[in-house]
């Protein structure tokens, strides 16, 4: 089994609140890492933050708007002031509304463009730069494989950001392999996390879902956790700007 050190690194994830983000936060404090643990909601941040610590982590909560320049300058100050370097971004944060294209209102489109495509790029902008300074560091971004060959129904802006994303990390990646930094994404199917858990709790959508996935089960935060970490590491210091799915199998293309 691969093991990660990243002892004297600095991790800043977005959206590590709760879910896929609180797992990455334990998984790179656990690999030695330092964590900004950053969410819209101060409490889970905090509480995310007081993991760590409890397990001998540096970590620091930071609660900043991804959708906001200024918070996000903030959030990366924040690290800098902490550390002075930020070698790893996760690009997690993220909302799925849910609503019909004839519905679904102009707020609710920009709340999940804004935060799922304009959040990566306003991250990836300010951490870039810092990167590009040093000439090293790895950025993932958390998109979906519904950003992929597999939309999902009623969720036409969700679907919109995940794509966006999916192609934003491949420009970045050709971009940023010039300083140093690699950018890939990882794109998760249907994983056991609270923005599922409504979902899950229907008989009919959890007997289509395992209808679809080989492996026959829900994806857990572990199994994305493990992949993450690698595309940090040096291990993958040949993997460029990919969008590679973990899903049970559900697309293979």
């Amino acid at each position: 089994m691969l093991t990660f050190d990243f002892t004297g690194q600095v991790a800043l994830i977005t959206g590590a609140g709760r879910g896929i983000g609180r797992g990455l936060a334990l998984a790179f404090a656990a690999a030695g890492a330092a964590v900004l643990v950053n969410d819209l909601d101060a409490q889970t941040a905090q509480a995310v933050a007081a993991e760590l610590h409890a397990q001998g982590a540096d970590a620091l909560a930071v609660t900043a708007d991804v959708r906001d320049r200024t918070a996000v300058d903030a959030l990366v100050a924040a690290a800098l002031a902490r550390w002075g370097h930020v070698d790893i971004l996760v690009n997690n944060a993220g909302v799925e509304p849910v609503a019909s294209i004839l519905e679904m209102s102009e707020a609710d489109w920009d709340v999940v463009l804004d935060t799922n495509l304009k959040g990566t790029f306003l991250c990836t902008q300010a951490v870039g730069r810092i990167m590009q300074a040093q000439g090293r560091g790895a950025i993932i971004n958390i998109a979906s494989t519904a950003g992929k060959a597999q939309p999902l129904y009623l969720r036409s802006g969700y679907a919109a950001s995940k794509a966006g994303q999916v192609g934003f990390t491949k420009e970045a990646a050709r971009e940023f392999a010039a300083y140093g930094v690699r950018v890939n994404a990882v794109c998760p199917g249907v994983i056991v996390t609270p923005m599922t858990e409504h979902l899950r709790h229907n008989e009919q959508q959890m007997a289509r879902w395992l209808s679809e996935i080989p492996a026959r089960r829900l994806g857990e935060v572990t199994d994305v956790t493990p992949l993450v970490l690698f595309l940090a590491s040096e291990a993958a210091a040949y993997i460029i700007g990919q969008a590679i799915h973990v899903d049970g199998g559900k697309l293979m293309a």
